[in-house]
């Protein structure tokens, strides 16, 4: 079928016994599952209000360099609607829907010449949650970036994390990627127009990326972040452009490491070793990078390194035990090649628990389900992938071929949707022309 060759081009393998592979050690520091959303800062005047956005970045780049954080990241809330201000209620459902411990949000407003901030956080029980309001920062004029960069190190103080002196500077080092003000507005703008998640909302992020490495062209977390959004735009030369010039500015930043890999990882060519090497470069920097072990994983097994991949997977889980990423690769490799299909549903089954919006978990499950004749099971959850993503091309596809099984009238309407949809795309060329000989020889079955 279509859909196992397309995600599954780079090779799935053969799945060694876990039981008698060796237990990963259990890490000294039990991770806390946290969701951050921006700061309300609708008091404060229009030109002004991207701080509250720029304070939930300043928590995300301080609290990413501890063990203990692990952030739920926040394109994920989209699913459950993006208010302009996250009240107490409506953060809690979204945190306990996102399996988080805690939800970490607050208010900004302006008194005479400073700006007061004051963090809160929502502590998440099975029961309900309980708001703690932290001590307020003041920032005066000229002293709002120093000011911000404080407020990770507050919320690991409330949340009773020991900090060591060294963790307490690479923190605060980290929650202030810049001295310029205007670099960093124009950053945190450009953080706004990302979360909306639209063709439109990248391009302008680009452009403000762009402006804010202008203001500050040491501005490393600028540089990376213009690479990821070229990466979504699939512009990948300048994509991995940005990340080198990251690695040049601060050669102790992992994120651009791991983000290469994954550009390796995608290569029309076989660039496995490179993607290891820059995936082992970014956990030598960060040991707890979660998401580095599960590309490293994945390289592992495109590689045919077995034992290696699920080490790596089972290190990832234990630095981030609710990411979905690692049951997506589990239920790829447990069915592909062992045809476990049992533990690969379930492996799928529970990436899609912990995200309902991570399409290659549905679309490897309904591919299992395809290749087993659960053909009902497999149009199901097809259909969930285009609810997620109307044009996913892949579903369309797959979901045509399963309809020839059972309805070759509803087969020939979705070949003819997939047609339009991916006749402008480059990269279908030679699946829409398979589509093509699909409704020829429907439409040919029809007329006798």
């Amino acid at each position: 079928m279509r859909g196992l060759e397309w995600r599954w081009r780079l090779g799935v393998l053969v799945l060694g016994s876990l039981i008698a592979l060796p237990v990963v050690a259990a890490t000294s520091v039990k991770p806390r599952v946290m969701l951050i959303v921006p700061f309300d800062a609708s008091t404060l005047d229009r030109e002004e209000q991207w701080i509250g956005e720029a304070i939930a970045q300043v928590l995300s780049l301080g609290l990413a360099q501890h063990p203990a954080f692990v952030e739920i990241e926040r394109s994920r809330l989209r699913a459950y609607g993006q208010p302009e201000v996250w009240g107490d209620a409506a953060l809690g459902q979204a945190a306990r829907a996102v399996r988080a411990d805690t939800a970490l949000f607050g208010t900004v407003t302006r008194r005479s010449t400073e700006l007061v901030i004051q963090p809160r956080l929502l502590d998440v029980k099975a029961t309900g949650a309980d708001t703690v309001q932290l001590e307020p920062f003041a920032a005066p004029e000229g002293e709002q970036l120093a000011k911000i960069a404080g407020v990770p190190v507050a919320y690991a103080r409330t949340l009773k994390v020991s900090l060591t002196p060294a963790e307490t500077a690479r923190i605060e080092r980290a929650a202030m990627p810049t001295r310029s003000l205007r670099a960093f507005e124009l950053f945190a703008r450009g953080a706004i127009a990302l979360q909306r998640g639209t063709q439109e909302g990248n391009e302008t992020a680009v452009d403000l990326l762009a402006r804010a490495i202008e203001a500050d062209p040491n501005f490393v977390v600028a540089h990376y972040t213009l690479g990821a959004v070229h990466q979504m735009l699939g512009n990948r030369w300048k994509a991995a452009a940005q990340f080198r010039a990251s690695t040049q500015l601060d050669a102790a930043y992992p994120e651009p490491f791991k983000a290469l890999g994954d550009l390796f990882l995608a290569a029309p060519r076989r660039l496995f070793d490179q993607a290891v090497e820059a995936y082992n470069k970014a956990i030598e920097l960060r040991p707890f990078y979660a998401d580095a072990h599960v590309g490293l994983g994945d390289a592992r097994a495109a590689k045919g390194e077995i034992d290696a991949a699920i080490v790596a997977y089972q290190k990832a889980l234990v630095f981030n035990p609710v990411n979905p990423k690692v049951y997506l690769s589990l239920g790829k490799i447990y069915y592909a090649e062992k045809g476990l299909y049992y533990e690969s549903v379930n492996a799928y089954k529970k990436a899609i628990e912990l995200d309902p919006q991570l399409v290659e978990a549905r679309m490897g499950l309904g591919e299992v389900y395809e290749e087993k004749g659960l053909y009902k099971e497999a149009v199901d959850e097809y259909k969930r992938v285009i609810e997620v993503d109307s044009a996913h091309t892949g579903a369309l596809y797959n979901m045509a071929l399963v309809y020839e099984k059972i309805d070759p009238k509803e087969a020939m309407a979705h070949w003819e949707r997939y047609i339009q949809l991916a006749s402008p795309l480059q990269s279908e060329k030679d699946w829409v022309d398979v589509a093509r000989q699909h409704l020829r020889k429907l439409k040919g079955q029809i007329k006798e």
